[in-house]
């Protein structure tokens, strides 16, 4: 049986990754997802982690941290290889990339109208807090959804 394995993104990796995030209806069109992967990759803060079981990509979680928390963007798994243990999986990997640079917390953003993946977080050990989000587009765009 093929070993779940993860490393960061490489360049051979982005068409598919994006492809995954696409089934995955994660991609929105304020977001350019080959410029948030090539912004993740320049610095030491962040990454793009890419899940394979043997040879396929499965999942993928962007993960960055501010020096104090960390955040997750792009959490993905092939919808047919969904329930097998992928999300928990790539999240763990997320966190132990976080834990290895010294933050201590992490934190993530989920839609309103998303519980069935709210639900996933709450089943890591992730809770709600309370908290107001606020945005602002630096180039005076109006705020998106």
């Amino acid at each position: 049986m093929p070993a779940f394995t993860v490393t960061p993104v490489a360049d051979a990796d982005v068409p598919e990754v994006i492809a995954l995030w696409q089934s995955c209806n994660l991609l929105r069109p304020w977001n350019d997802p080959v410029a948030d992967i090539e912004l993740a990759r320049r610095g030491p803060n962040s990454t793009v982690l890419v899940g394979r079981f043997g040879e396929e990509i499965v999942a993928t979680v962007m993960v960055g941290h501010d020096g104090h928390r960390g955040a997750f963007y792009y959490v993905a798994v092939v919808p047919t290889r969904r329930r097998h243990g992928f999300g928990r999986a790539i999240m763990t990997a997320a966190e132990t990339w976080l834990a290895a640079r010294g933050i201590a917390k992490a934190q993530l953003m989920v839609r309103p109208d998303n519980a069935t993946v709210a639900d996933f977080y709450r089943a890591l050990g992730y809770g709600d807090q309370p908290r107001v989000l606020l945005a602002k587009w630096l180039d005076g765009r109006e705020l998106t959804p």
